[in-house]
């Protein structure tokens, strides 16, 4: 079965003094875009967090987001009460009757009023954290298996399309083979001239025999049973199922070419644009 590269997850974690929100998005892409977007205090983790994403995930334009909210009267931030008191003992000197509570609104607004305390990453809390990074991937995936479902039924319909119109063209060919007799012998007669008809046989034969289209439609036959095949498969085949499309095109293409028929040629071009829409498609699967 096969799975979209788009995709969206998201879990959440209610810790003592914070809520962390997990956000992963992803678009389809040639290879893994990792954007990773997390809070300074989690920033040493960003490495396995990557390794994680991209062994999960494998490919597409991916965005990863940690939120951390605060919940509680925490903050890292402390005022340094020596520095300000500094600072309001040096205004007074120079203004001895100033307001203090004027004073104390400047003074913390002066350089290193406030100092900001490093906070340690607590190992048990990250493993919580982990957890809900992984649930939000468990739910990016279920996503592209749901949206890969949507697709496989799409190309499914399409493929059985091209066989049908395929299948039209056979019939097609046996009128086109005596529709070209009888206009070969037409506008021979039109000339009024002698025909050698062994000669006119043998011509005949080998200008049917370049535009025959028998060894086009088995090709193009198997080609779109190995491309249901490779649907069915269990393994990541976006870039096979690229590769069989345009095996697909360069066949539809020759009998297009070769068919110098109407009807015929109007159900190649039918059969192309089918193409077309899984070729587009295709861009989406990983």
């Amino acid at each position: 079965m096969i799975h979209s590269m788009t995709g969206f997850g998201k879990a959440c974690l209610q810790l003592p003094t914070k809520k962390i929100t997990v956000e992963v998005k992803s678009l389809n892409s040639k290879s893994l875009d990792l954007n990773v977007r997390l809070p300074q205090a989690y920033r040493e983790k960003e490495l396995p967090l990557r390794n994680l994403i991209a062994q999960e995930l494998e490919r597409g334009k991916v965005d990863f987001s940690l939120y951390s909210e605060v919940t509680a009267e925490e903050t890292s931030s402390k005022i340094n009460g020596p520095i300000v008191m500094a600072y309001i003992k040096q205004m007074k000197s120079i203004i001895s009757d100033a307001d203090e509570t004027e004073l104390m609104k400047m003074a913390v607004r002066m350089p290193d009023a406030l100092k900001v305390e490093r906070v340690e990453l607590d190992e048990n809390e990250w493993n919580d954290i982990q957890k809900v990074v992984e649930e939000a991937i468990v739910y990016m995936k279920q996503f592209r298996k749901s949206e890969g479902a949507s697709l496989e039924a799409d190309f499914r319909k399409r493929i059985n399309s091209i066989r049908s119109l395929m299948n039209d063209v056979s019939e097609m060919d046996v009128e086109r083979i005596v529709t070209v007799k009888e206009r070969l012998r037409t506008n021979l007669k039109e000339l009024q001239v002698t025909v050698d008809e062994n000669r006119f046989e043998q011509e005949v034969i080998y200008y049917l025999e370049k535009m025959d289209i028998t060894e086009e439609k088995v090709r193009l036959g198997k080609h779109l049973d190995y491309f249901v095949e490779t649907l069915e498969g269990t393994e990541a085949n976006g870039r096979k199922l690229g590769f069989i499309a345009q095996e697909m095109g360069r066949e539809i293409n020759t009998m297009g070419s070769k068919s110098n028929h109407a009807e015929m040629q109007k159900k190649v071009v039918l059969m192309k644009d089918e193409l077309e829409k899984i070729k587009e498609q295709v861009l989406n699967v990983l």
